[in-house]
């Protein structure tokens, strides 16, 4: 693996190591730890596993609400020269230093420990809006895929590897012990591989900053609204990208409520999660290879078909052996059709806009995570089955395939 980093450019290789820093935080804190965490501290504080779930939900939904409003004008400043580093580095900072600090917060802080997660996710999420879009600084068009591709892979290893460390490392200590162990290396895995990031990686395409940056970013962005139809291609991509990421965000959120409506217990479920990490790694970066061979385009409409096999699927999905296959085929088609998605919209948009128009690729990566969930949810409510819940998102996949096909 390292030799094969070694061919990409140091912008490139620090680029990417940026994926490796940041996902510790999202398998770590926001998957693995914290939500089981909370639900303790809350019970030590007379607050019901049910009320700590929705406080959770509200949380997620809070930041993401926030950093969907922001992330258009955010990004329209960063494309002013010498913005979107600070401005990357500012949100960074916030990210991991929040993370870190979530350790120092005692058995009953309940309250305090919603806060700073929110703080934290707002910083990872707006960190990735930068980080997005400076793949258009870092590499050429050409290279685009194969560079987000490997990206998203390294992602996925950086995530393992933490995790891995603090699952062997936690027998060791007690169980608020094993916790805080578990908030202070995410935190500091994501701000000490982020250096690489900071000291390699540069603004090449921008804008010359005005004499009111805020207003004239308003006035951009006001403008690049009402002109929208100039840009038939990226709003084409953006329809159908919000429509079949949601498909694909919504079986990664809904997956661990289905493995257990169908028998599977929390070690097994544990285990399956890392599968799908390790299946994913090298799968992102076939998908980067075939896209030179098949087209980006194509590749895409792979991931997207992929998706429709597993909602399919998923009705017929009753023992573990199923659910098994079902981790397997999203493993392979999770990383590659994430990062395709963002080195096709790299491709599309004018470089020297590309926060502003990476800002509206989060919204719509965002927003599409509400009507997913609402919609399995309502599904598996009405019918009593979890797999019907899962088999309605196919609806997702071949609305959003169909669009990216004929307007993408």
């Amino acid at each position: 693996m390292v030799k094969s980093v070694s061919k990409f450019t140091p912008a490139e290789r620090s680029w990417m190591i940026y994926d490796w820093a940041n996902s510790s935080f999202s398998l770590i804190v926001v998957t693995a730890v914290l939500p089981l965490w909370l639900e303790t501290v809350g019970q030590n504080i007379s607050i019901s596993t049910a009320q700590t779930t929705s406080w959770w939900s509200y949380a997620n939904s809070f930041s993401t609400l926030i950093v969907a409003v922001c992330a258009p004008i955010l990004g329209s400043l960063a494309d002013f020269r010498g913005w979107k580093k600070p401005a990357w580095l500012v949100s960074t900072l916030l990210g991991f230093v929040t993370t870190l600090l979530l350790a120092a917060v005692p058995a009953d802080g309940f309250w305090m420990l919603l806060f700073l997660f929110v703080l934290a996710n707002i910083g990872f999420s707006i960190a990735n809006i930068y980080y997005d879009s400076f793949i258009t600084d870092v590499t050429t068009s050409e290279r685009m895929p194969k560079v987000s591709s490997w990206g998203f892979a390294l992602g996925y290893v950086g995530g393992v590897v933490p995790f891995v460390i603090f699952y062997a490392l936690r027998g060791f200590m007690s169980s608020q012990q094993g916790v805080m162990f578990a908030f202070i290396l995410a935190g500091l895995w994501w701000g000490v591989f982020s250096l690489p990031m900071l000291f390699k990686v540069r603004q090449k395409h921008f804008l010359p900053v005005p004499q009111h940056p805020i207003k004239q970013s308003f006035k951009r962005l006001v403008s690049t609204l009402k002109h929208l139809s100039q840009y038939p291609k990226i709003v084409g991509f953006l329809i159908a990208y919000f429509f079949y990421i949601d498909g694909v965000n919504t079986i990664i959120t809904e997956a661990s409520l289905f493995a257990t409506s169908i028998g599977i217990d929390m070690t097994q479920l544990l285990t399956i999660l890392l599968f799908v990490q390790l299946v994913a790694f090298p799968a992102s970066i076939i998908f980067g290879q075939l896209s030179k061979i098949f087209g980006t385009r194509q590749m895409i409409l792979t991931g997207i078909f992929i998706y429709s096999i597993i909602s399919t699927m998923s009705i017929f999905i009753t023992q573990a052996w199923g659910f098994w296959l079902m981790a397997f085929l999203i493993g392979s088609a999770q990383g590659g059709i994430q990062a395709l998605s963002r080195s096709y919209f790299g491709q599309i948009i004018p470089k020297e806009y590309s926060g502003e128009f990476f800002g509206f690729y989060n919204i719509f990566g965002k927003f599409s995570a509400v009507l997913g969930p609402l919609v399995f949810g309502s599904v598996a409510a009405a019918t009593g089955q979890v797999q019907l819940g899962a088999a309605s998102l196919l609806f997702f996949f071949v609305l959003g395939g169909w669009i990216f096909v004929k307007y993408a």
